[in-house]
């Protein structure tokens, strides 16, 4: 009576080990989704609605550290202005951090980096 017993309890301290890992393991998913995942798509979806509202006139920075003012949107690509001369880009190289870094929040300080420009000249 006392093997049986040893027995049952050990296939029960299996079980509990078995589902201990999978209610450990789903603790982690869970971590990971609201960590990890979640607010990486709710970035993606604030970048992708920023590019989107993105017009002529607008100073941008791509996520390479250029400058420029869009002067052209076809379809996927902004056609940008710099110092060098006019270069075609995709949307998606347009930074939403580094262009409200430098030039404010949704573009508001577009009149006062065109007056900066001809200051200094």
């Amino acid at each position: 009576m006392c093997f049986s017993s040893l027995l049952h309890l050990f296939f029960l301290s299996q079980q509990n080990s078995i589902v201990s890992t999978i209610w450990m393991f789903a603790l982690i998913l869970i971590i990971f989704y609201f960590f990890i995942i979640r607010p990486q798509i709710k970035k993606q979806k604030i970048e992708k609605k920023f590019q989107e509202n993105l017009k002529i006139g607008n100073y941008i920075v791509t996520n390479s550290g250029i400058h420029g003012k869009i002067v052209k949107i076809i379809n996927v690509f902004f056609i940008i202005e710099t110092i060098s001369g006019k270069i075609k880009l995709e949307k998606n190289t347009i930074s939403r951090d580094l262009t409200q870094l430098r030039y404010n929040s949704e573009n508001e300080n577009t009149i006062n980096c065109k007056n900066d420009k001809k200051e200094k000249k």
